[in-house]
């Protein structure tokens, strides 16, 4: 079976920006963004990228929802080559998006909307994801009304409506309290397990990569590549905060650290 989401030798370089005075000095017209990625994620898995700031992983993640095409290599979803926005790819980002002029349901039914969904059709799925997210007393309810975490939720429900085959998400609970982000993270494992949903995620929360993921991929500083994969061989990946207080966990944290060269930072 072809893997869900692939990168074959992925490159991404962009015009360098620099005035015409340091190009002349002989700067590179290019900034090599990505450099000859390589990575599968299977059915039904979660994987979570790490790295450096600015070190191509939301690049990554664009060039996966075919949002950008790469300079060089290829993105496949389900074998075919991403070439523009697959309909079977989801984007879930650092801001909820939800439309304020729209209600909590309505937000949630809004890509069925897109699709054309018969109106009684978007209402069994929205209903069914307004449970599942803990937000059917506030169906009615406009965005403003509701917490960042809640907006949170209400995103995740809107971009489980659709149905799609992957989930790209990018860091989105950085923005929330520690106690929120948690309670999110359980809601989202818990989805993403009993839904089989396919997911990559980024993240620069170590806890949270270990917590969420059965793939930890690491990447190095710009142009980034994948320089460690580590197995999460802990149970519980749909029970992230049981998960947290597995015994296993004081293994992988340190480990992250010294591939990131965090350790270096204490001394």
């Amino acid at each position: 079976m072809a893997p869900r989401l692939e990168f074959r030798n992925v490159t991404k370089r962009f015009p360098n920006k620099l005035n015409g005075a340091a190009k002349l000095d002989g700067a590179d017209p290019f900034i090599t963004a990505v450099r000859g990625v390589n990575f599968r994620v299977s059915d039904g898995e979660v994987v979570s990228l790490i790295g450096p700031s600015g070190c191509g992983k939301s690049t990554l993640l664009n060039m996966g929802s075919g949002l950008d095409r790469p300079s060089d290599g290829e993105v496949f979803v389900d074998g075919e080559r991403v070439e523009k926005p697959n309909p079977h790819v989801a984007f879930m980002l650092q801001k909820d998006l939800l439309l304020p002029w729209r209600t909590i349901r309505e937000n949630v039914e809004f890509g069925l909307e897109i699709q054309g969904i018969a109106a009684d059709e978007r209402r069994v799925r929205s209903d069914e994801l307004l449970r599942k997210c803990r937000l059917t007393d506030f169906a009615g309810h406009y965005p403003h009304q509701l917490s960042g975490g809640m907006r949170q939720r209400a995103a995740l429900a809107r971009t489980l409506a659709v149905n799609p085959t992957v989930l790209l998400m990018d860091e989105p609970f950085s923005a929330l309290d520690a106690q929120t982000k948690m309670i999110l993270q359980q809601d989202l494992g818990r989805t993403l397990k009993e839904t089989g949903k396919t997911a990559l995620f980024i993240t620069h929360d170590l806890v949270e990569a270990i917590a969420l993921s059965d793939r930890v991929l690491v990447m190095s500083e710009r142009p980034g590549q994948i320089v460690e994969e580590l197995t999460v061989d802990l149970p519980g990946r749909g029970d992230p905060m049981t998960r947290r207080q597995h015994s296993g966990m004081g293994q992988f944290v340190p480990k992250l650290m010294s591939l990131l060269h965090l350790s270096d930072m204490t001394h």
